[in-house]
């Protein structure tokens, strides 16, 4: 936890009610959201109870499993899942574009991408759980499943994965976006409560919010109590209306919640790096569109070493890169590395955009720029900067000291031999400078090479023994 982060705790435990965060929505949200509420029975890893999911918050569709250890009922349960998720995912599929890329082929882009949002982590990780214990199921032979089960455990485990991606926002949690645009006054493990994480943020904290009754569990593990009080004898009557009418009632609180949350969070501004985010995960799903209509086999149940150590990399890069792109966003988080002098802002008191260095053919057009500020500077001479005034622009620190910093402009200035106007900051402007900088800054988003299903990166592979014991286990 950041410091400025402790600091919003604190004054939200003092004042009684959430502190933002951020000032800018870090995440993007679709104009037709899938909500999907999972809930499992208690005491079994994968075993699905229940589930609330829809695009529009007046018309939920509830799916309930009558009786969950009933193989054959879970099954066709997963095949109603099925036949709501699907269409869905499929709709996306008509309207693509022609990405043309440097030095490489161009691709196909679809025109947007759906989106799952889930209550909290624990959906995320369930769902993909209910994505490995489907994928490998056969449609033929022995213990045989609807058709498009299988189908519908690869896009769950897609979306399962893609969820851990740094930045994407094929599937989100509720829980977690919330928290990472306000901080309450409780702990983050009593942010997983929805219920209360919302009362924090929306009218202060309440006994109401942790009592099981008013606001049940948000999922996919239910109340103990409801589980012995309510649906055990429910179960054991073998009453399916009882029990769906006792899933409904506890599925339907966290249904209101989730679209309060969504308005919550289309109430912010969308972040300047948000677009091109979700390009990236645009790239990403029809890739995996792609290789599901080319006819690959399902992703496998683990990588290889060098398939693990890939995706390990790529993750990292996507961190470091989601950093600096919420910091270039968002005045609050780049406070963070203000804090840590990683970064200065201040008013720019003394300016020479015709400074250059070298003679003759090697002269290069160099401007100076004096900032004062009172951040702390910890930042070495010759220490590269970027700024979010001006994304597109590299600097380097020339001196810092008294409480005035030189920075000297490298790139950015245009291709004349004077500045272009407005790439130098005037007398009195206020700019902010950073040694956070990646060459994305400006770059067009790419698809990632998660896309390919079943390598998570790189060229397909063969379909080896190691998956056919796979397709054996869970058949």
């Amino acid at each position: 936890m950041s410091l400025l982060t402790s600091l919003a705790r604190l004054r939200a435990l003092d004042e009684g009610v959430a502190q933002p965060i951020a000032t800018v929505r870090h995440c993007h949200l679709s104009e037709r959201p899938m909500v999907f509420i999972p809930l499992k029975l208690s005491g079994e890893a994968a075993a699905p109870l229940a589930a609330m999911l829809g695009t529009r918050r007046d018309e939920p569709r509830l799916l309930v499993v009558t009786q969950p250890r009933n193989r054959d009922l879970r099954f066709a349960w997963a095949a109603d899942l099925a036949a709501e998720l699907l269409p869905y995912i499929e709709g996306f599929l008509g309207g693509t574009e022609t990405v043309e890329r440097k030095n490489a082929d161009p691709y196909e882009r679809v025109l947007d991408a759906p989106q799952l949002v889930v209550p909290n982590q624990a959906g995320v990780g369930f769902t993909r759980l209910l994505g490995r214990s489907t994928r490998f199921r056969r449609v033929d032979g022995p213990y045989p499943v609807p058709e498009r089960v299988p189908l519908l455990g690869r896009w769950l485990t897609y979306f399962g994965e893609r969820a851990a991606y740094p930045g994407s926002s094929l599937m989100t949690a509720a829980t977690e976006e919330l928290g990472r645009h306000w901080a309450s006054g409780q702990s983050g493990l009593e942010d997983a409560n929805l219920a209360a994480l919302m009362a924090w943020i929306t009218t202060g904290p309440s006994d109401d919010a942790e009592d099981p009754l008013v606001w049940p569990p948000a999922g996919p593990a239910t109340d103990p109590g409801f589980d012995s009080e309510v649906l055990a004898p429910a179960i054991e009557a073998g009453s399916a209306e009882r029990i769906t009418e006792a899933l409904r009632t506890q599925l339907e609180p966290t249904w209101r919640l989730m679209w309060q949350a969504i308005d919550l969070l289309r109430g912010l501004p969308e972040g300047a790096s948000v677009a091109q985010r979700w390009e990236q995960d645009r790239g990403s799903f029809s890739g995996m569109a792609a290789q599901i209509a080319e006819g690959a086999p399902p992703q496998a149940r683990r990588d290889g070493a060098v398939a693990a150590a890939s995706r390990l990399a790529r993750m990292e890069r996507a961190q470091a890169a989601y950093e600096v792109q919420r910091a270039y966003d968002d005045p609050l988080v780049m406070a963070e590395h203000r804090l840590t002098g990683e970064a200065f802002a201040g008013e720019v008191v003394e300016t020479d955009p015709e400074h250059a260095e070298g003679e003759g053919r090697s002269r290069k057009l160099r401007p100076i720029v004096v900032v004062k500020t009172d951040d702390p500077v910890r930042l070495a001479p010759g220490t590269a900067l970027g700024t979010p005034q001006r994304r597109t622009q590299g600097a380097q620190l020339v001196s810092a000291g008294d409480g005035l910093v030189t920075v000297k402009i490298t790139k950015g200035m245009g291709r004349g031999k004077t500045a272009a106007p407005g790439s130098v900051p005037e007398v009195g402007e206020r700019v902010c400078y950073t040694s956070l900088t990646d060459d994305f800054q400006g770059s067009p988003a790419l698809p990632e090479p998660e896309a390919t299903p079943w390598t998570h990166g790189g060229p397909p592979r063969e379909y080896t023994p190691s998956d056919e014991d796979a397709l054996e286990e869970w058949s």
